[in-house]
């Protein structure tokens, strides 16, 4: 199993950008199909964005599309969240998850149910 740690959080203003980065040790991060998912205050947790084992394939929520791009350098072992254009509703603890897919796959998941395995999260504050 891997160990993942989000990084990259912070308290920025209204407008600015920030690059969130899931790190990953143990197996090999090529075998996973990933995602980000944010939890506000007070709100259940939401689908932010997914990225195939490959890389390949890559799918948004509507609130983020346009300003957030998921990559991934499976060199690395570390996917990556950039966000810019941050609003105050784009406050929340941001979370990696990650779920094993075959060789042959290439699909992207949207609903946490999906995923099995959970980093810690870090914490996201946009200030307007």
């Amino acid at each position: 199993q891997v160990q993942v740690v989000e990084s990259g959080g912070g308290l920025v203003q209204a407008g600015d950008s920030l690059r969130l980065s899931c790190a990953a040790s143990g197996r090999a991060f090529s075998v996973y199909a990933l995602g980000w998912f944010r939890q506000a205050p007070g709100k259940e947790r939401e689908f932010v964005a997914a990225i195939s084992r490959g890389g390949d394939n890559t799918r948004y929520a509507d609130s983020v599309k346009g300003r957030f791009t998921i990559s991934r350098d499976n060199a690395k072992n570390t996917m990556y969240l950039q966000m810019s254009g941050l609003k105050p509703d784009d406050t929340a603890v941001y979370y990696c998850a990650y779920r094993m897919v075959s060789p042959f796959e290439d699909s992207v998941y949207e609903s946490e149910r999906n995923y099995p395995y959970w980093g810690q999260g870090t914490q996201v504050t946009v200030s307007s």
